[in-house]
């Protein structure tokens, strides 16, 4: 099962469509129209609920699906006879829009409770492929493709410390060595260690955005438009944000062409905790010529701990989702 904060916020939505008064009486019922949610599902929810366990991520989440019912550009006050909630599994094939909820076969509603996060990809998925066709497996370590010297200098000083009889290179460690090392590595890094992953970090960070800048050439528009999750079928998003609710109606790249145009596309590394690479998009209004700007950045990370699992890039927007082009308010 996905995490129960999670679970709740996108259960708690497709309850808020079915026209219910309140939380309790919709989880009471168990609404066969409901699909996906197992009984140990509703148990759990029920359970969270009498406990007053994330009572707000319950209302908020009943609130949108209630709005959505109502909205003119969804359901319009006409109840589904179907909801279908994806859970925790992963999307077969190349996922062009990411639902967590499917209503009557027809409306795909992504929930996003607080969450600036858009893309979760491979860094040779996002800065060199573009976003482009589908991710696949993840790739080679990003940190030893890009910063070899800077990577391999910081694994032998970690190596030394942690006491153990590593292999000499990185890429020749076993599951079971990697999570010792993870282990080993918690904490502070070794004397002399915080130094040597800032150099990774800032050889990481500049060569992850040259790369990056150099396979966009001069077409960046079908780029960012993957990188805001706008592709080929329409779809809603419903959530919170710390400004307010989130309800919006996310156009495809026929709505975008018709509306908007990229003026700029920019990269630029910057220093951080980890590798970022920093974006920032100027897209000009076609009716009424005003510039807009829309920005964010990328997180290069272990995606499992330290020398543990392959990097992972990151991409959080920065701009309220309001504001983003292409991204409209449910009316």
């Amino acid at each position: 099962m996905a995490d129960l904060r999670t679970t709740i916020t996108e259960v708690g939505t497709a309850l808020g469509m079915l026209g219910y008064d309140a939380v309790d009486t919709a989880l009471s019922a168990r609404p066969d129209a409901i699909d996906g949610v197992e009984p140990a599902v509703w148990d759990t929810l029920v359970r969270a609920r009498k406990e007053g366990t994330h009572a707000d991520a319950f209302e908020a989440a009943f609130m949108n699906g209630r709005a959505f019912l109502d909205a003119e550009d969804a359901l319009r006050g006409r109840t589904p006879r179907l909801v279908e909630w994806k859970g925790a599994h992963r999307a077969p094939g190349d996922e062009v829009v990411p639902a967590d909820l499917r209503v009557d076969h027809v409306y795909m509603v992504s929930c996003k409770y607080l969450s600036r996060i858009v893309v979760n990809a491979s860094p040779q998925y996002l800065f060199e492929r573009l976003l482009a066709g589908p991710q696949g497996k993840r790739g080679t370590d990003w940190f030893r493709e890009v910063a070899p010297a800077e990577y391999a200098a910081l694994y032998a000083l970690a190596r030394h410390a942690s006491g153990q009889l590593f292999p000499a290179d990185v890429a020749e460690l076993d599951r079971e060595q990697r999570r010792t090392l993870k282990t080993a590595l918690e904490g502070e890094w070794p004397p002399g260690g915080l130094e040597l992953y800032h150099a990774l970090v800032e050889r990481t960070a500049n060569e992850s955005a040259r790369r990056w800048q150099q396979t966009l050439g001069g077409d960046a528009e079908p780029m960012l438009r993957r990188l805001l999750r706008i592709g080929s079928a329409p779809y809603f998003v419903l959530g919170a944000s710390r400004a307010g609710f989130v309800r919006l109606r996310i156009g495809t790249p026929w709505d975008w062409r018709r509306d908007f145009e990229l003026r700029t596309f920019d990269v630029e590394p910057r220093a951080g905790g980890q590798p970022v690479v920093a974006w920032r998009a100027v897209v000009r209004e076609r009716v009424t010529r005003v510039e807009r700007e829309v920005c964010g950045h990328v997180e290069v990370r272990w995606s499992h701990g330290r020398f543990s699992g392959p990097p992972e890039a990151k991409v959080y927007l920065d701009t309220p989702h309001h504001d983003v082009p292409g991204y409209f308010p449910l009316k």
